[in-house]
Order: structure tokens, then sequence, then C-alpha cells
């Protein structure tokens, strides 16, 4: 998992957060038990025995990294939500100068609006982290068997394009 999570970072940014996110998740299901996670998650790796003791070990910091920064409910870690951050940056900065990109975000943007609004008031972030949030939502329905909307469908397709564009333009910064 570790090295998965690794891979992603380097490869695609916007896949590393959104699996950290589901990484958090897994263990708020199993409420930081690490006897539980080792039985029901890491046992079933095909790996050997050394390296499901790493993920075990990379599971127990991230929960501990978790407990410290006080997300043991709800949030995410620190470190990925810089990452979530500098994507905003670039963001900001293609808006200003990248046609290609500002056609992109255009295509987002209703959604981005729509998500603004549903949220009755609630601070949701900035466009980015709704974007993020949208594509990890689209996982996690998946994931659960629910059927969206062709609306819902339509945003997490237009979320993905700018989450893409935005990875190639973190990867050339090279920020990875």
């Amino acid at each position: 998992m570790k090295q998965l999570a690794e891979k992603k970072k380097q490869q695609n940014i916007g896949e590393y957060i959104v699996y950290m996110y589901q990484m958090e998740d897994l263990l708020r299901s199993y409420q930081f038990d690490m006897d539980e996670v080792r039985q029901y998650v890491v046992s079933h790796y095909p790996v050997s025995e050394e390296e499901k003791n790493a993920t075990t070990d990379w599971f127990g910091e991230l929960a501990e990294k978790m407990k410290n920064e006080g997300i043991k409910d709800a949030g995410h870690l620190a470190s990925t939500q810089k990452e979530v951050q500098r994507l905003a940056e670039i963001h900001w900065d293609l808006l200003k100068k990248d046609k290609e990109y500002f056609a992109i975000y255009h295509e987002a943007k209703p959604h981005v609006i729509a998500s603004i609004m549903a949220a009755e008031g609630q601070d949701i972030g900035h466009e980015i982290q709704i974007c993020i949030n949208g594509v990890y939502g689209l996982l996690l329905c998946r994931l659960t068997g629910k059927k969206l909307s062709s609306e819902q469908e339509n945003a997490a397709k237009a979320f993905g394009k700018v989450l893409s564009y935005l990875n190639l333009a973190y990867m050339d910064n090279g920020d990875s």
C-alpha cells in the first residue's frame, strides 16, 4: 500500500490524493483497530509476510498521524491537503495564462457552482477541493454500488478533466 501510494504520488497526484482519502476512510471504518486492519485487509494481499508487516506498519503510521492531527472522525492529513493546495495554486495560475485549461475549467465551473449551492452555506473548500471531492464521491458510489444521476456523472467527468490537466502541469513543474 505504501509503495502504491508513493507510485501514485510520482505519476498522478490527483489519484494519490483520492487514494489517501480512501486509506483514511478505511482506517476509520475499522475504528483504527490495527488487528482488524491486518486480519481483514492486509492479510488478503498476495504479498510476502514481510510486505504484509510493512503494510501493517504503514497503516499504523497513518493511523497515528490521523490521531495526532485530530482527524479521527473527519478531515484529511495535512500532508495530503498540502498537495491539494499545490494543485489549487497551479489552477489559479493556469486560469490566468492557459487558454486550454481555462476552457476545461469552464466546463467544470457550473458543476462547481452547483456543489457550492448544494452545500447550503457549509464551507466545502475551493474549486479544486470540490473537484477532488466529486471524483472521490464517484469512487465511493461505485464501490458501494450506488447509481449516479447523469448530472453526477457529467460533473465527475468534468472534475476529472480538470484534475488530469492539473496533474500534467504538476508533473511538468517537477512537484512530484
